[in-house]
């Protein structure tokens, strides 16, 4: 009868397990990396859409003040967005479309924010 050897058991368990803990890294590693980028995403509509109001309300504030609010909103934004912004005014309302840096080329026009404000203008002296 042959005798059962625990520690030879477990040995040959492990052996057959060897590599199991990076190949496991290999895989798991790209749904990481894609986590991290959509992370990445999502922080970047946030902060664009909050970039998006402020600029908004300096063009609205520039708008009252009877100076064009195309230069006011450029000057609220920080330098990587002022390429990415869009302005318009219709009467009263002031719109801030604002495009956020992204990692993928392909969707970020699609993730487009924007804002409006609405201002009355000051009653003309005369």
């Amino acid at each position: 009868m042959a005798s059962f050897d625990p520690a030879a058991d477990a040995a040959s368990r492990l052996a057959g397990e060897r590599g199991q803990a990076a190949v496991e890294l290999v895989a798991g590693l790209p749904a990481l990396i894609l986590c991290g980028l959509v992370a990445f995403q999502l922080l970047a509509v946030g902060y664009a859409s909050s970039l998006a109001g402020d600029a908004a309300e300096a063009g609205a504030m520039a708008i009252a003040a009877g100076r064009p609010a195309a230069p006011a909103v450029r000057a609220a934004l920080p330098g990587w967005a002022r390429d990415r912004v869009d302005v318009s005014t219709e009467g009263g309302a002031l719109t801030v479309a604002l495009r956020p840096p992204s990692p993928f080329a392909a969707i970020a026009d699609d993730l487009e924010v924007s804002s409006s404000a609405w201002v009355r203008r000051a009653a003309s002296d005369g």
